[in-house]
């Protein structure tokens, strides 16, 4: 009996991490960008960007900009952090004035989809030019 009374509250714990880690795969996020960037050696200019999931698993994910008509694939690599995060966000790394886009994070989930570094920004880095991070608040759509 005592066992059973436990058993409830861990399943819906479960079930509802389960849920926030796979809503990327049910669904898209959306921000408004206010500069440039780089996805997967692909320039995706400013403005409404929609990221979600172009295959079943997750891990390549489609980046557009559907009034600029633009779009990039990339590959991703799912991470997880110690607490969920408090907020749907794109993550971004600086080096100088070119962004790139460098990981997703979900509102409620520890996952965090981590995009697969460009050749520009390897060289950047390789440089040694300094880098900062940019976060921006994005919606689930």
């Amino acid at each position: 009996m005592k066992r059973e009374k436990w058993m409830l509250p861990v399943t819906l714990l479960l079930l509802s991490g389960l849920l926030a880690a796979q809503s990327l795969t049910q669904s898209s996020v959306k921000a408004q960008v206010p500069f440039d960037f780089i996805v997967n050696n692909k320039i995706i200019p400013a403005g409404e960007c929609v990221v979600g999931s172009a295959g079943l698993n997750g891990k390549i994910l489609s980046i557009r900009n559907v009034d600029a008509r633009t779009s990039a694939l990339s590959v991703s690599s799912a991470g997880e952090t110690r607490r969920a995060s408090e907020n749907t966000m794109l993550v971004f790394r600086r080096y100088g004035s070119q962004y790139f886009l460098s990981s997703v994070r979900l509102e409620g989930s520890a996952r965090t989809y981590q995009l697969q570094e460009s050749r520009a920004e390897a060289e950047l880095r390789a440089q040694n030019v300094p880098a900062s991070e940019t976060i921006l608040l994005a919606s689930l759509k």
